[in-house]
This record gives structure tokens, C-alpha cells and sequence, in this order.
């Protein structure tokens, strides 16, 4: 049988996954559940060096390249303006929406077909392989089915309607693009202010936009109107008695984005049955503070590709898993603990302030987190031997 995948969703784990799926000899569709595009959509993200890594093995880094900036670094400091720390994160910072663009865009070129408006209600195995059903009433039918549908996703839940409920971070996000503002700081470097009421990032683009972000403080899952309570001026008087730009710069953005919640996936038991599996956010969702949700969606493509390459289904499934579980699992424990320092209260503001930087000169020295950037994928290595 030709090894036709269907693939439902068309961010970034959804193209990325078609290209790879190409290029191991598969056939590949690719659904989308909007219908449209995606760009412009969203503020930005950081494609890791890992990540960067990843599109290469596919051909896709030259493409990337010139979108966004290069950060090399990051700078932290308290509410008072001290300097507490800088942390090397090998990185590029570019638009979501440019991202999406770009990856589907080359997805076509490459002769993926992509189909929009198909959102995925339900799925079985049928005639021994995969029968997709869509809310208009049509069907696809495949060898197998792959779930690049995010956060929410619908195949996590055919596969196992038991799946774990996506987890509050207890943190909101919202963001924006600043114009005409000059803030401290040199272009590509991340800034990070951990506020008294809110932490805020930005980054200074060599244009001289400002990209930000900031992370209100929500100890319970908020409402829509909890969520529209987070408006500019709101965001501005959190930052009333703290040292740095902040306000300045959220009052020099045309548009501030609506509020969103964030989330994790600490563990997902079950990735795939017979015929289905899952990638990217379905499988392994990422606090933003990992810097690593795209970069993990890219690798779980390749390595994903490079098993169906390599063995039939269902055993590609589970030689994918085995290859991806620790390590996704590991860095969505570390983008938990990055996190848990953006609300801590008084005393832990404190302690943080006090420790935090001993604790990342050791980090840097020893080269601790090497083990997420330093990660490297190899094509023309078998999948059986990576296990």
C-alpha cells in the first residue's frame, strides 16, 4: 500500500511534517481547519539553534534566514532595573505569522496539497488504513493519519478520549510591535523585566520596532472576561512602580493583542495507535518559556519521517516515541521552571533576585543546557539505530 499520509493542521508542525513526509518517499495532504491562511496571524517566536538544526536537514534554514533577528542572548533584570543575570540562547526571533507563510508557501512549491476549511471531527481505521471525516461532511481516506493540530487537538483525543486536559500555567500573554519609541538596550538582545505585578520582554529589531511581550500574573484559568480585562491601560498601570520601558513601549504599539491563556502538556500517555500518531503541541505542548515549542514540532517532523522512512506502521510510531518522549518531556519540566519565576510574590521575588544569579553563572559555566541545543538530527542515520 502507498504510504499516503493525511496530515490536520497547518501551522508550523503541519507543513514542516508534510516536507519531511516528502522527503522520506511519502505522499502526504495536508488539512487545515480554517479557511485561510494563516498570515499575519499572531505576534512572535523563537526558533531555537536546535531548531535551526532541524530545517536543515530538510533544506528549509536558508529560507528563515532573513526573517526576523538573530538573538544570541539574553539580558534579565529586576523590578528596581538591577541586572541580574545574561544567558547565552542561540536563537532567531521572527513573526509567527511570516513563519507560517513561509513553510506553507515552500510546502506548496514542493507539491504538498493543502486544503483548507477541513476541520477533522472524527477518525477510524477503515479497509486497513485511516478514513478522516470533516465538520462539512467529507472524508480522506490514507495508510495513516498524523495530528500536527496543536494544543487542542482532535486526534490527540480519537487516539485516547481519555488524554490529559492541557495545563494552566497560571500565567496570561499579550504582546505587541512598538514604533517609534527608543528603549535601552541593542538590537537582537532579549529583555527581560521581571516586574513586581507582570514580566515583560522585548527586543529591539534592527528597524528599530520594538517586539514585546507580557505575562500577567492569573492564578486561576481565566474567563473571556478575565481575558478582555487585560487591555493597554490596564497592562501599563501594572508597571506603575517599576524601572524600565515598559510603559512607554505599550503605549507606542498601535495594536496590543488580545490576552490568551497559556498551557503545557506535562505528559501525554498515549501518542498513536494503529494507524494515528502525533506531533508538535498534541503531544508535547510547551510553556512559552522554554523557548522551545517550534523547535520541538520541527524535530518531531524529521525524526517522525525518518521512522516511517524506515519501518511500516505501527512500529515507526513506536520507534518515533521512544526516539522523542524523555527529551520533550524534559524540556517541558524546564519551560515549567522558567516560568515559575515570573509571579513568585514578595518573598519569592526575593529569594529569586538572590539566587537567581548565582544560579545562572553556574548554568552558563558548566554548559548545563547544552543537552536541548546542542541536539542534532542526522538524516541518512537509521532510525533503528538511533533508539
Amino acid at each position: 500500500m502507498t504510504k499516503d499520509a493525511l496530515i490536520i493542521g497547518g501551522g508550523i508542525a503541519g507543513p514542516v511534517t508534510a516536507m519531511a513526509l516528502r522527503k522520506a518517499g511519502l505522499g502526504v495532504r495536508l488539512f487545515e481547519a480554517y479557511d485561510r491562511g494563516s498570515d499575519g496571524v499572531g505576534a512572535f517566536l523563537t526558533l531555537a539553534q536546535n531548531g535551526l538544526e532541524a530545517l536543515k536537514v530538510l533544506d528549509l534554514h536558508d529560507l528563515v534566514a532573513d526573517l526576523g533577528m538573530d538573538t544570541p542572548e539574553g539580558v534579565m533584570v529586576n523590578a528596581k532595573g538591577r541586572e541580574l543575570a545574561v544567558i547565552p540562547q542561540p536563537s532567531r526571533t521572527l513573526r509567527r505569522g511570516d513563519l507560517y507563510r513561509t513553510l506553507r508557501d515552500e510546502a506548496v512549491r514542493r507539491g504538498v496539497s493543502v486544503e483548507y476549511g477541513r476541520r477533522l471531527t472524527d477518525a477510524g481505521v477503515v479497509g486497513g488504513g485511516v478514513q478522516a471525516r470533516f465538520e462539512d461532511g467529507t472524508t480522506a481516506d490514507g495508510a495513516l493519519l498524523i495530528g500536527a493540530d496543536g494544543l487542542w487537538s482532535r486526534t490527540r483525543t480519537i487516539i485516547d478520549p481519555g488524554a490529559p486536559r492541557p495545563r494552566h500555567l497560571g500565567l496570561l500573554n499579550t504582546g505587541g510591535f512598538a514604533e517609534g519609541v527608543r528603549v535601552p538596550g541593542r538590537p537582537g538582545v532579549s529583555h527581560f523585566v521581571f516586574g513586581r505585578r507582570c514580566f515583560f520582554g522585548y527586543l529591539i529589531h534592527p528597524n528599530g520596532e520594538v517586539w514585546w511581550f507580557a505575562n500577567p500574573a492569573s492564578p486561576k484559568e481565566p474567563t473571556a472576561a478575565d481575558l478582555a480585562a487585560v487591555t493597554p491601560s490596564a497592562l501599563i498601570d501594572l508597571f506603575r512602580d517599576d524601572t524600565g520601558p515598559m510603559r512607554d513601549i505599550i503605549a507606542a504599539t498601535p495594536h496590543v493583542m488580545p490576552a490568551w491563556n497559556t498551557y503545557d502538556l506535562p505528559t501525554v500517555p498515549t501518542w498513536s495507535n494503529s494507524h494515528m500518531v502525533i506531533v508538535g503541541d498534541a503531544a508535547h505542548a510547551t510553556s512559552p518559556s522554554s523557548g522551545q515549542g517550534a523547535s520541538m514540532a520541527i524535530e518531531d517532523a524529521v525524526v517522525l519521517a525518518k521512522c516511517l522512512r524506515d519501518h511500516e506502521t505501527p512500529e515507526a510510531f513506536a520507534v518515533y516515541e521512544r526516539q522523542r518522549r524523555a527529551r520533550v518531556e524534559r524540556i517541558v519540566a524546564q519551560g515549567k521552571r522558567n516560568g515559575g519565576g515570573k509571579a513568585p510574590g514578595p518573598v519569592g521575588a526575593y529569594l529569586r533576585d538572590l539566587f537567581l544569579p548565582v544560579v545562572l553563572r553556574q548554568v552558563a559555566k558548566r554548559g548545563s543546557l547544552s543537552w536541548m541545543y546542542d541536539h542534532r538530527i542526522t538524516w541518512d542515520e537509521s532510525a533503528q539505530r538511533l533508539a
